[in-house]
């Protein structure tokens, strides 16, 4: 039945969201430090509503930003004038949108029918949280739903817990849709959650993990953000709280934890979507994580889920210097890709966030980090551009599958590497 119900709120919803007709993805690939400076001065310019997808910080890797149809002559023009070169990437974002919402609908109405929960679909908010009950019902004496805390628009904020007994045993963190509009994340760890419950007993692998740690997965880390996503903007990045002083909502979660807060790669402006808020944890989506990782106090590894860019990374993001577990992170990080790849080929980089991707400060891996998590990785899903955020349904159970494999090598090793 609420599988149902949440179908006619997806239906209701529809109307209510907004639209990307002719918007457009332009993939730019720099040639020069000037090139990355003036994107960089573009990215701080709110007036033409650019949403960069992924950043400008090196000519080894390619910018893609969300144009706005209104934006569309000038940015390019902003781009041909100073002899950036740049390709159209998504032609009609709103096209996806809408392959997408018909994708959902389908699924849904599929699953109202057959009473049965499609891992090889993306859901509401309100799905997953029941699938969760379905899980804990099917495995009693293995998984357990625990409430952390509410959100700021007071939805619950539930965690999987994988235990076989015991109190505060070592533990593993693992959480995912953190930015709401990542869909992908939180859908691969829906399948990784009810793929650890069956394999457990079976899989040698995973019933010694479970036999000597626990696992605390968080399937949707932002749930006001992505109940948004759902029913106004598919785009939308950040938490909902507002911010006093402006007409912009929301906090970057992932710019909001206590590690080189405010710092390069975080800004101080409301309307960004990289705004770090008033003080960190601010946010208390962030803090109850916080709450709970402070109060456990034994969790060995801290692990994030995000998407894309088909990045496997480890601290540190708020500075560029190598951490004292570098040589180890890096190498546990390499033989996870390859566990990852062995399935499909599917090519991830490794590295630390500021030196792989860009600097970004008050990330949740380096706070964890900094309080001597040695273990902490994030992991950025498919793809590398073709759909970014709006990664089709069809590939949920590939991208689930092949990080599984990955995953479970890290998890192993942090088994096998007590500190």
């Amino acid at each position: 039945m609420r599988l149902c119900l949440a179908v006619l709120v997806l239906f209701v919803a529809v109307h209510c969201r907004k639209v990307f007709m002719g918007d457009q993805v332009l993939r730019i690939n720099v040639e020069s430090e000037e090139h990355i400076h003036l994107l960089k001065e573009l990215e701080d310019d709110q007036r033409w509503e650019l949403d960069f997808w992924t950043h400008p910080v090196s000519t080894e890797l390619p910018i893609d930003i969300h144009v706005p149809y209104s934006s569309l002559h000038v940015t390019k023009d902003f781009l041909q004038d100073n002899k950036i070169p740049f390709s159209v990437m998504i032609n009609n974002l709103q096209d996806l949108l809408d392959e997408e919402q018909e994708d959902l609908q389908i699924n849904n109405i599929k699953e109202c029918n057959a009473k049965s929960f499609d891992f090889g679909a993306y859901h509401t908010l309100e799905a997953i949280y029941s699938w969760m009950d379905t899980l804990v019902s099917d495995y009693p004496n293995l998984v357990s739903k625990m409430l952390i805390g509410t959100s700021y628009e007071n939805r619950p904020m539930y965690v999987l817990k994988f235990s076989t007994g015991g109190t505060k045993r070592p533990a593993i963190w693992v959480d995912a849709g953190i930015h709401s509009r990542e869909w992908v994340s939180s859908a691969s760890t829906v399948w990784m959650a009810n793929k650890m419950a069956t394999d457990y007993g079976v899989d040698s692998s995973v019933t010694s993990l479970l036999d000597q740690m626990d696992v605390y997965l968080m399937i949707v880390n932002n749930p006001d953000g992505y109940v948004y996503t759902h029913t106004n903007d598919r785009m939308w990045r950040k938490t909902r709280s507002k911010n006093p002083g402006s007409v912009c909502r929301g906090v970057d979660p992932n710019r909001n934890w206590d590690a080189g807060f405010s710092g390069p790669g975080a800004s101080n402006n409301p309307c960004s979507e990289s705004y770090h808020g008033p003080h960190a944890h601010s946010e208390i989506e962030v803090k109850n994580v916080v709450d709970l990782v402070r109060s456990h106090g034994n969790f060995k590894a801290f692990i994030s889920i995000h998407a894309y860019s088909q990045l496997l990374m480890y601290p540190y993001g708020y500075v560029c210097t190598s951490i004292p577990h570098q040589a180890e992170l890096d190498s546990v990080g390499r033989s996870a890709v390859q566990a990852l790849s062995s399935l499909y080929g599917t090519s991830y980089k490794v590295g630390s966030i500021c030196k792989i991707i860009y600097q970004a400060s008050g990330g949740s891996i380096d706070w964890s980090y900094d309080i001597g998590i040695k273990y902490s990785f994030a992991f950025e899903l498919r793809d590398t551009g073709r759909y970014g955020f709006l990664l089709p349904a069809s590939q949920i159970i590939p991208t689930a599958s092949e990080t599984w494999l990955g995953l479970k090598y890290i998890m192993e090793y942090v088994r096998d590497h007590p500190y």
